[in-house]
């Protein structure tokens, strides 16, 4: 029997574990079996701060997948443990039950991860189980090393290094894999993951063809408008891809083989392709946590700046978590996130500069609450996210960086047409009062003032860096 252990990869498509295993048990004299399981570690997700709404969205993927895998004759099995540590023996108990010979997965980065697929790996192979490790997580799972044979440091050479390894040495996606035996019948009740709550199922339909369909629909039909419209939170102008992402319901190599056949139809060079780029962003800050542990350990990547002196207010925290700081553009932007799951990346950056230069809060904090709530959270993009914006992490925003509210939302929301839709006190107002209420107005609809002020916030900001100096 062939065991493929699924986790941050619910997918048949371009999953080499899963499309490995298959193989491999086809191409074996005798008949093998193969069978799929998916382990819920419900102490480890509050660890690790992983969203409700995630949760939901995996529960029901995992359905999808079930009826899937028993199209090609493999069964899935969810198993629970608390945490990682209770994995080794759990799969061991599982493998000896259903005389499993070999055990696949797809690597992953973050380093409570590694440690426990390298606890795995030992004891199952003590308990004579061939464990075999795929590579899966990234486009290019090469670690680039700049001219000093080092890691490097800064997004733009590294991107240029990315691009030349990847022209070089492009790794196609697997097919999903052939049939191991006859159909099964599946189970009919649904999968629902310990800590899982509802989600915007309409926003994010949760089986794997509607992932790929929502990818092939970006990249064919609205990418070549994404510059133009990304930055604009009331257009729908990003893939909106992020979720399926972060839970494995795509992969990255799927996206870049889209990429490239969209470029190649439309006569554009995938080299240069906007998008790309993106996705580069999220591939480097994996790269980064590879390279450097304490990524994964809450530390911050300048070490300086962790003497940096935070503010510590219970309630400028709660105003920001609540979408009621008295700023409508950073209002509306952790309002959706509240209501939906889900924030427009460009007030991803405006609402963790306001936590983390105006509020002066430490960035861990925010980084906490968007992983608590964020259908599409995940670790490396999100602690880069947030290290960037703070100015404490690895190519950085520079400190003295510090986004006006007021300015990004006459910039992106010139109308207030976002603000109006999910800070609806603030509907009737014109063009010209909706980014900054006069007072009396914000008395009548009961919205609150400010709750810094912006000129002061930003002289405090630069005088604590400038201390760290």
């Amino acid at each position: 029997m062939h065991l493929v252990w699924l986790r941050n990869d619910i997918r048949l498509d371009d999953n080499p574990a899963l499309y490995q295993a298959a193989k491999s048990c086809n191409k074996a004299v005798t008949q093998q079996k193969m069978c799929a399981v998916y382990i819920a570690t419900p102490k480890q997700w509050q660890i690790h701060d992983e969203a409700p709404a995630k949760l939901g969205l995996r529960s029901q993927a995992l359905n999808d997948v079930r009826k899937n895998l028993g199209a090609l004759g493999i069964p899935l099995y969810i198993l629970e443990t608390p945490k990682y540590a209770g994995i080794p023996a759990l799969l061991q108990k599982f493998c000896d039950e259903h005389e499993v010979t070999d055990c696949w997965w797809n690597e992953e980065i973050p380093i409570d991860e590694k440690e426990r697929d390298k606890a795995v790996a030992a004891h199952l192979q003590h308990h004579a189980v061939t464990t075999h490790e795929c590579k899966s997580n990234r486009i290019v799972n090469h670690t680039l090393l700049n001219q000093q044979e080092s890691p490097y440091k800064v997004f733009t050479p590294w991107y240029k290094s990315w691009v030349k390894h990847l022209a070089l040495n492009i790794d196609l996606p697997h097919a999903k894999p052939d049939a191991v035996g006859k159909a099964l019948k599946v189970d009919s009740s649904p999968i629902v993951l310990p800590g899982s709550d509802d989600f915007r199922s309409d926003l994010w339909p949760a089986a794997e063809k509607d992932a790929l369909q929502r990818l092939e629909t970006f990249v064919f039909e609205r990418e070549q408008s994404y510059m133009q419209h990304r930055d604009i939170p009331s257009l729908n102008g990003t893939s909106t891809i992020s979720p399926y992402l972060a839970s494995g319901m795509i992969s990255s190599r799927r996206c870049l083989a889209m990429i490239m056949q969209a470029c190649g139809e439309q006569g554009r060079d995938w080299q240069g392709d906007d998008w790309l780029r993106e996705l580069a962003w999220r591939e480097f800050y994996y790269y980064l946590m590879q390279c450097f542990p304490k990524l994964c350990r809450n530390r911050a990547f300048k070490p300086e700046t962790e003497n940096l002196q935070w503010e510590k207010s219970a309630k400028a925290l709660a105003a920001w978590q609540q979408g009621n700081t008295g700023f409508p553009i950073v209002d509306a932007g952790m309002r959706q996130l509240n209501q939906t799951g889900w924030m427009h990346n460009r007030l991803r950056m405006v609402t963790a500069s306001f936590l983390t230069k105006l509020l002066l809060i430490d960035w861990r904090e925010g980084e906490r609450y968007f992983m608590q709530h964020l259908i599409d959270g995940d670790f490396a993009s999100n602690n880069g996210g947030w290290q960037w914006s703070a100015s404490t992490g690895c190519d950085a925003s520079p400190w003295f960086r510090i986004f006006n509210p007021y300015s990004q939302s006459q910039k992106f929301d010139p109308e207030g047409k976002f603000i109006k839709k999910f800070v609806p006190e603030l509907k009737d107002l014109n063009a010209k009062d909706i980014h900054n209420p006069p007072s009396k107005v914000r008395q009548h609809l009961k919205y609150p003032e400010p709750v810094v002020d912006y000129k002061f916030a930003r002289e405090r900001v630069l005088a604590r860096f400038k201390e760290l100096k």
